[in-house]
């Protein structure tokens, strides 16, 4: 893999490309919507942000955009943007519902010079505490579930640490219109739940050292993980490929010399981007 600076971007958690614009999630809910066709030849550049928004309903449920996407539907005709997908992953780690395998789903809109989002919908895996998600110890470290959306197919792609037996389990779902689901009463949209009959396929590859952001693109998963330049849980890649069930690439930020948290990462075009915590933009060749 090789591995170049290009940019400086707004720091945070996820982000999801949209066209020419990145939206770069943080984990209290707050988004900086930065314009990628501001990239110079000077990788020390910054780019230029367009606006600042906060997500619907954030007092009340936040994701921690640990992975956000774009989905392949739009909420209404004419919307300019399709749903967004963003999970919840830890930020309710010590709640007694910590929201295993939730995801939040928004219709994001420009209002004139700015943006707005609204949440329309929660989805959530409902065996997230069952054997066939989590470990059979109940111990894992972060049972909490990351996601992808394949979008010409239609699917969710949710995937999650189980440390029991040192993989990382991978599960194909139908992806739900958001028409679907169940009134919450408490949040005022509809809730769809799935569970383990909607699993149409799971396989496992080797264990993924904490899970960071997360895309999907021409079949391929591409997941970032691990903290720095340690032994325990160094900042990587891992591609996947869903249809043969295996792990394609892996490589090694840390060994590159990149040991900075590894946090987003989306295609702009046929370019795949990636940014570390401290908002690093960096393009990765395989």
């Amino acid at each position: 893999m090789e591995i170049k600076k290009i940019a400086n971007s707004h720091f945070g958690q996820d982000g999801a490309i949209w066209k020419n614009l990145f939206f770069r999630f943080d984990a209290d809910g707050s988004c900086v919507v930065q314009d990628l066709n501001g990239l110079t030849a000077d990788p020390e550049a910054t780019l230029p942000v367009v606006s600042r928004f906060t997500l619907d309903r954030a007092e009340e449920i936040v994701p921690h955009a640990n992975a956000v996407v774009f989905g392949p539907d739009y909420y209404a005709d004419g919307d300019e943007f399709p749903l967004v997908y963003n999970n919840i992953y830890n930020n309710y780690a010590k709640a007694d519902d910590q929201m295993r395998g939730t995801l939040c789903v928004y219709r994001i809109q420009r209002m004139g010079d700015g943006f707005t989002s609204t949440l329309v919908q929660i989805i959530r895996v409902g065996f997230a505490a069952d054997s066939l998600w989590a470990s059979e110890s109940g111990q894992d470290v972060r049972p909490y579930g990351n996601l992808v959306i394949h979008r010409d197919a239609r699917k969710l792609l949710a995937f999650t640490m189980r440390d029991g037996d040192q993989t990382t389990r991978f599960f194909t779902l139908p992806l739900p219109a958001v028409t679907e689901g169940e009134p919450d009463p408490k949040l005022g949209v509809k809730t769809v739940t799935l569970g383990k009959e909607a699993v149409e396929e799971s396989f496992d590859i080797p264990y993924s050292n904490y899970l960071q952001g997360a895309c999907m693109e021409k079949g391929l998963i591409y997941s970032v993980e691990g903290f720095d330049f340690g032994e325990t849980a160094p900042a990587a890649i891992r591609v996947i490929d869903p249809k043969t069930k295996t792990q394609i690439h892996h490589a090694s930020f840390a060994e590159l010399g990149y040991g900075i948290e590894p946090e987003c990462i989306d295609f702009f075009g046929d370019r795949l981007l990636y940014s570390d915590a401290k908002g690093n933009l960096f393009e990765l060749n395989f």
